[in-house]
């Protein structure tokens, strides 16, 4: 027969509905159901959006690089690449540097796409601010970077 949780341990564990992996995910799903409502009208996935906001303003980037910066697996990377290959938005080079690695960069009809994006991406982001406000904003930004980078600490420590 189990032990019981110590009172402690019951607080910190709490039912699943109010458990923090749920409330982020909760919370994730809302946030990112708003970009994708503007993204779908240009026929975009939020996978292709984060490809296109890494590129923005970037001579280019390595493939690895990339898959990285936007949270996606490399095999994963490689087919959404290639479809935006095949829409005309990036374009794919070997790397001048070490002649085996992959760049990629944002071809002009991408970079005006993204221009005609920004100001509904920027509304989503001011109605999210409107919620909360600036200040509690910057605030869940800071923690979530906090707790980030407290658990990377403690995988690697």
């Amino acid at each position: 027969m189990a032990s019981p949780l110590s009172p402690d341990a019951s607080r910190l564990l709490r039912d699943l509905t109010h458990s923090l992996p749920m409330a982020l995910l909760r919370t994730r799903e809302a946030v990112v159901q708003r970009f994708r409502q503007v993204l779908s009208r240009y026929g975009l996935t939020e996978q292709q959006w984060r490809v296109l906001r890494a590129l923005d303003g970037q001579k280019g980037l390595e493939v690895s690089a990339l898959a990285e910066q936007c949270r996606i697996l490399l095999p994963s990377m490689t087919g959404i690449l290639k479809r935006m290959e095949g829409r005309g938005l990036v374009r794919r080079e070997a790397n001048r540097a070490d002649g085996r690695s992959t760049r990629v960069a944002l071809t002009e009809k991408a970079q005006a796409l993204v221009e005609r994006i920004k100001p509904e991406v920027v509304a989503v982001y001011a109605e999210i601010e409107g919620i909360l406000g600036q200040e509690k904003l910057e605030l869940l930004y800071a923690l979530l970077e906090e707790l980030e980078q407290g658990l990377a600490r403690g995988q690697n420590g």
